[in-house]
C-alpha cells in the first residue's frame, strides 16, 4: 500500500463529507440509503476521485476462507471506507460493524455518513485504526 500521511487522509476525509453535505442539499432528509450512496458515487466521481463501491472481503475464520463476504458500500482512493446509512440513529453497532470493515480490509480511516439527519458535518463519525496512528503526521 502507498505511503499516505494523516494529514492527507483528514484532507481526503473532509473532501468527502463535503460531497456529502453536497448530496445532502440537493436530495435532503427521508430518501432511501441506495438512492444516497447512488448519488454520493457520483458526487465523488465528479470530483475525480477513484472511487469502488460494494466490495467484497473475504470472511476469514482462523486460517479457512468462509462463503460469507463482507461489502464495503463506498471505498475511496483505496484509502478511506464509507458506510452509508439512512436511519433515525446511529448505534454502537454501527460504529463497531465500521471498526470491523476498516481493520479487514486493513483501510487507515472511515466515515459513518447518516443522512437521515439535518446536519451532516455534526452527524458523520470518523473512525480511525492502527495504521492511520502509524503513519506520518505530514
Amino acid at each position: 500500500m502507498e505511503t499516505f500521511t494523516q494529514q492527507e487522509i483528514n484532507q481526503l476525509s473532509y473532501d468527502i463529507v463535503g460531497c456529502a453535505i453536497e448530496v445532502h442539499k440537493q436530495l435532503g432528509p427521508g430518501l432511501l440509503e441506495s438512492i444516497y450512496e447512488e448519488c454520493l458515487v457520483e458526487e465523488l466521481k465528479s470530483r475525480n476521485f477513484q472511487i469502488n463501491t460494494q466490495v467484497r472481503l473475504p470472511l476469514t475464520y482462523k486460517t479457512k476462507t468462509l462463503r460469507h463476504t463482507f461489502k464495503l458500500d463506498i471505498l475511496v482512493n483505496n484509502l478511506v471506507v464509507i458506510e452509508v446509512k439512512a436511519i433515525e440513529s446511529v448505534l454502537p453497532v454501527h460504529k463497531a460493524q465500521l471498526l470491523t470493515y476498516l481493520k479487514l480490509a486493513r483501510k487507515p480511516k472511515g466515515l459513518l455518513i447518516n443522512f437521515h439527519t439535518e446536519n451532516i458535518t455534526k452527524s458523520a463519525i470518523p473512525l480511525v485504526t492502527d495504521l492511520f496512528a502509524q503513519a506520518p503526521e505530514h
